[in-house]
């Protein structure tokens, strides 16, 4: 029985990058071996085990063989003759395929240290081509290590995969772990360039897809091309350190703009609209999470009022208030700003350009909160109360602009 250190841990430390999880495979073990040692079994799919005191993951050497469709079409064989070359074989790519003993020695049988230093990705074996997760895991990867490429070969490979419809079989729920790690990663973008590189991105999110090529308002973008501008807006938000439902609204917030009519084009009159039933019908077929969700719709729904805020009427800043439900949540309605302030800052030029709609409708906030609801609901009749706590925070926003505040 011999145990070595795999995968991300062996990596990370080549690339001096911290680490955080060891994995590792053991060889020449019995299940029962490992139970008579004391360490706990945890996998279902194949045999994985707790160390006693660690409470690292153990897992025995094993092999796999492509079954079915999709990610869990795989039988899985483990027993004392699986070699280490065997299972670092089954891997996804050559930087993931490198072992390390106990003694510090590395077992490198496919060439991971070569491509750590060429800064390349590369697939291991044509087994690659059975486990369709691994596209996203490549793309995800890209977002992560931002100076490495992916080897022609791999994106050959990638791109089959897609074509022979192997994608389509992903479920939902992997697809959104998958995105979402991506997304918080250090560069959302090039995991999104490297599904659209293979063709990935057209089957996965084809609303996403379609932005690529659309034009908008020089004037407004110099970017031009919305999906050139999206990507530019999800960066902005990795860079900030943006939580995953602000990059998430990031993303989406402009996808009605791909639905816009082209002899419209290059104006987008109504993509809000249009993108709300579109982030609708993105979350729920990979089953985003509903923190997300609600988001995302809010700021595909209103950014462009954020935009405009400071030429709002005082009751439809009240309105767009009530809409995105900042009087009851003021966390959300923070996230709200964040995303729209993305929007603004992911064009050329606009990084450091002044944006004082987010300030203005947080003091509009601030002075509407200064009214006593509850007393205008006492004095008001039943039927009426609604309406008169909505007159009175439009009075209250009139009455802060007239004394000139926020502009």
């Amino acid at each position: 029985m011999k145990t070595y250190i795999v995968g991300g841990a062996v990596r990370d430390r080549l690339l001096g990058l911290p680490v955080a999880d060891r994995d590792h495979v053991v060889v020449g073990a019995t299940p029962d071996e490992m139970l008579a040692l004391g360490y706990q079994p945890v996998g279902k799919d194949f045999p994985v085990f707790l160390h006693p005191e660690t409470h690292e993951e153990y897992a025995l050497a094993r092999t796999e063989r492509k079954s079915g469709p999709g990610y869990k079409g795989f039988n899985v064989y483990a027993a004392p003759e699986v070699t280490l070359d065997d299972d670092l074989r089954r891997r996804d790519l050559t930087i993931n395929a490198i072992a390390e003993d106990e003694s510090g020695t590395l077992v490198d049988p496919y060439g991971g240290e070569r491509d750590l230093a060429a800064k390349v990705f590369r697939h291991v074996s044509d087994a690659f081509a059975e486990d369709p997760v691994r596209i996203l895991r490549v793309a995800r990867f890209a977002a992560r290590f931002t100076d490495f490429t992916v080897a022609p070969e791999t994106e050959k490979l990638m791109r089959q995969m897609v074509n022979d419809g192997e994608i389509d079989a992903l479920v939902p729920e992997r697809v959104w772990q998958e995105i979402a790690r991506g997304l918080m990663e250090a560069r959302p973008s090039r995991m999104f360039q490297v599904l659209r590189d293979c063709g990935a991105l057209a089957r996965l999110f084809p609303e996403i897809d379609r932005l690529f090529g659309v034009p908008q308002p020089p004037q407004h973008h110099p970017e031009i091309d919305v999906g050139v501008h999206v990507m530019l807006v999800i960066d902005w938000a990795a860079r900030q350190g943006m939580s995953l439902p602000v990059r998430f609204a990031a993303l989406t917030h402009d996808l009605g703009k791909g639905a816009t009519p082209a002899e419209q084009w290059p104006k987008h009159h109504g993509h809000e609209a249009r993108g709300v039933e579109l982030v609708r019908a993105l979350s729920a077929r990979i089953r985003v999470p509903v923190e997300c969700r609600e988001l995302a719709v809010a700021v595909a729904r209103d950014h462009g009022n954020v935009h405009r805020a400071l030429e709002l009427r005082p009751a439809t800043v009240i309105e767009l208030l009530e809409r995105v439900d900042a009087f009851r949540r003021p966390d959300r309605f923070e996230a709200f700003l964040q995303a729209c302030e993305c929007d603004f800052r992911g064009r050329p030029g606009y990084e450091e350009k002044p944006f004082p709609a987010p300030g203005y409708l947080r003091q509009a906030l601030q002075a509407v909160q200064t009214i006593d609801a509850a007393g205008v609901a006492r004095r008001a009749e039943p039927a009426r109360i609604r309406d008169a706590i909505f007159q009175a925070r439009v009075q209250a926003v009139a009455a802060w602009r007239e004394r000139g505040a926020g502009l």
